[in-house]
């Protein structure tokens, strides 16, 4: 493994290897990564939502979406690289999310946002996989990347950012923390009746909270009664 440091305000960028998955790459186990008593724990519809093995799925429902001033701008640098942030604002967005597997191991949600105003959906995308090293890795298709921690918390899925990195040319170039939108955490809570709520925070350690998004979805491949 190749490392090469220097130093930016005290902060040290690392970059090192960072190639793609190979096309028999087993694919993504949350259930490995939580461990059997943790993943016994969730609600059944998210262990199914979750599986390793997952289909083609779209959920319907609505988003509010709040950003800060720090946020828009946050938003619109990530753009260039493909980051699946948005600096819009408003309540009870149409949204459409659809999961699937990516082919290489990893599962891709893609995001339809209907934002009032604009002619075409917002799309957002972004890829879970597991990296080289066996961290769980969300990755942009423009590179832009989250580490992350997940775990269950009284029953919710929970995925927390440990550290942010950019996976280009084969290379991982790491971002210091102050350069990030800050802490990004994602909950999953399974409401029962076919339905989950999601939500993101982003919380950064000098300007608090620059995203907030939080909605309701519907499983239609769940039973509602």
């Amino acid at each position: 493994m190749w490392h090469e440091r220097c130093s930016d305000s005290g902060m040290d960028l690392l970059t090192r290897p960072f190639d793609p998955l190979p096309e028999d790459a087993m694919p993504l186990d949350l259930s490995v990564l939580l461990g059997p008593a943790a993943w016994s724990r969730l609600p059944p519809a998210t262990r199914r939502r979750f599986a390793a093995i997952h289909h083609d799925r779209t959920y319907p429902g609505t988003l509010d979406l709040a950003c800060s001033r720090i946020g828009q701008c946050f938003a619109r640098l990530a753009a260039l690289l493909g980051g699946p942030l948005t600096g819009e604002r408003g309540a009870a967005v149409p949204a459409r999310v659809r999961v699937y597997g990516d082919g290489r191991g990893g599962v891709v949600w893609e995001r339809r946002l209907a934002i009032p105003g604009r002619a075409a959906p917002r799309v957002v995308r972004s890829t879970k996989q597991l990296g080289p090293d066996g961290w769980l890795v969300e990755r942009t298709d423009g590179g832009l990347s989250m580490e992350l921690d997940v775990f269950e918390q009284d029953g919710v899925l929970v995925f927390r950012s440990r550290r942010y990195f950019l996976a280009l040319a084969g290379r991982r170039l790491s971002i210091p923390p102050l350069l990030t939108p800050g802490t990004c955490r994602v909950e999953h809570h399974d409401l029962g009746g076919g339905r989950f709520r999601f939500t993101l925070s982003m919380v950064h350690p000098l300007w608090g909270r620059t995203f907030e998004q939080t909605g309701v979805f519907a499983d239609v491949n769940e039973d509602p009664a």
